[in-house]
């Protein structure tokens, strides 16, 4: 049975749309950025045209993303874990984003919720072992919410806390916290987290560790992502 075409029903190419919600996820730009550059490259789109985009296609992408990474990932992923957790503001509340990351620094979970107690670390616990099962080592700074969590499910041994040992998931915010920005913050938790799980299968698919490799094989590596991509819920 061949795939459903998910352009079917859109005048605009898949090339455009592919181009639009790249642009606005993987770069620190607004709405109307993306419209001004698609603009200049003759591509005569509205920026709510680039809005209905990324949330219609933006989860089918990182769907199709995590699916032929998520079993690649569970091989070597599962040696560390870094855990951490960052608050964002939506309409003046606090809200906490709960970040995975392994040894090398792709992106395996993010969690949105309203509180940072136990329940909550729970919850992100148990989603991200349901999906990449058991680490050997999961560090984390000293919220004592993981450590009752870690003793709930039976891996207090496997914690790790220290002052720089979490870096590795302080490092991570990073990206989130640029295109925060460029959005001028969000105005629902629904959104935040949808945003959140599209934007870190997007950072897994176009991080190639540049700084670890050279200008050759980075570049090489960078256009193979970019070819695949393209090729994202292709029929």
């Amino acid at each position: 049975m061949s795939k459903p075409n998910s352009f079917r029903y859109f005048r605009t190419s898949p090339e455009v749309i592919r181009l639009a919600v790249m642009m606005y996820v993987r770069f620190p730009l607004s709405l109307r950025n993306v419209e001004d550059l698609l603009h200049e490259r003759g591509i005569d789109v509205s920026h709510e045209s680039v809005r209905f985009w990324w949330m219609r296609f933006g989860p089918l992408f990182a769907s199709d993303i995590r699916k032929t990474r998520v079993q690649r990932m569970r091989a070597y992923s599962n040696w560390q874990w870094h855990l951490d957790e960052v608050f964002v503001k939506i309409n003046g509340e606090t809200y906490y984003m709960w970040r995975a990351v392994d040894h090398e620094g792709e992106v395996l979970e993010a969690l949105v919720t309203k509180r940072r107690d136990c329940k909550a670390a729970l919850k992100f616990l148990r989603k991200l072992m349901k999906r990449y099962g058991r680490p050997e080592q999961i560090v984390t700074d000293k919220l004592r919410s993981y450590g009752a969590a870690m003793k709930e499910i039976g891996n207090a041994d496997r914690q790790q806390t220290g002052r720089w040992l979490n870096n590795r998931a302080d490092n991570s915010h990073l990206p989130f916290r640029r295109r925060e920005r460029a959005m001028s913050r969000f105005r629902r938790m629904r959104n935040l987290q949808k945003f959140a799980a599209v934007h870190s299968s997007v950072f897994n698919h176009f991080n190639q560790e540049r700084s670890l490799s050279s200008r050759h094989i980075f570049k090489r590596n960078s256009a193979v992502a970019l070819a695949e991509w393209r090729g994202l819920c292709a029929a």
